[in-house]
């Protein structure tokens, strides 16, 4: 295995390091539709939604939007959110991606049990990138189960289970 080299910041007093874990952000075409699969699909929590036209917002992205619809999803057992932006008053594309295509990601989340998350996404007819969950056999993860499905926009969602002890 690959030794791993861990990051450090220079001088115990330094300032600007990271400090945590804050949230994750998903840009969205729909976030009623989003909420739909991540809230109702998978149990995340609504903590707050609001539709934001505050200018700072348009001064941090430097875009002419005209409002940002967005909601804020706790992650069970975790006290990691889940951004949810819809941008609206600005031109969209819709790319077409594959996970390792630069500038593009994923969002992984533990589940207890990856066979029946995938037959009910399945059978409410979200797409899985592969026929059924796929065991993992080597690196940190081995005896783990994983897959991946695409939300409603086709953003890359990885479920995986962790081995039973």
């Amino acid at each position: 295995m690959a030794q791993v080299r861990r990051g450090s910041v220079e001088g115990s007093d330094a300032e600007g390091r990271v400090v945590g874990f804050f949230h994750c952000g998903i840009s969205v075409a729909d976030l009623d539709r989003s909420l739909g699969f991540y809230g109702d699909e998978l149990g995340l929590e609504v903590l707050a939604r609001r539709d934001a036209t505050d200018d700072y917002l348009r001064r941090i992205h430097e875009l002419p939007f005209t409002v940002v619809r967005m909601a804020f999803l706790g992650i069970p057992g975790s006290t990691t959110i889940i951004e949810l932006l819809e941008y609206r008053g600005v031109d969209l594309n819709r790319p077409t991606y594959i996970p390792m295509d630069p500038a593009t990601g994923h969002v992984c989340f533990l589940v207890d049990d990856v066979g029946a998350l995938f037959d009910r996404l399945c059978a409410r007819g979200y797409r899985a990138r592969s026929p059924g969950p796929v065991e993992i056999t080597a690196g940190p993860n081995r005896g783990s189960r994983a897959v991946y499905f695409e939300d409603p926009d086709g953003y890359p969602v990885e479920f995986i289970e962790r081995p039973r002890e």
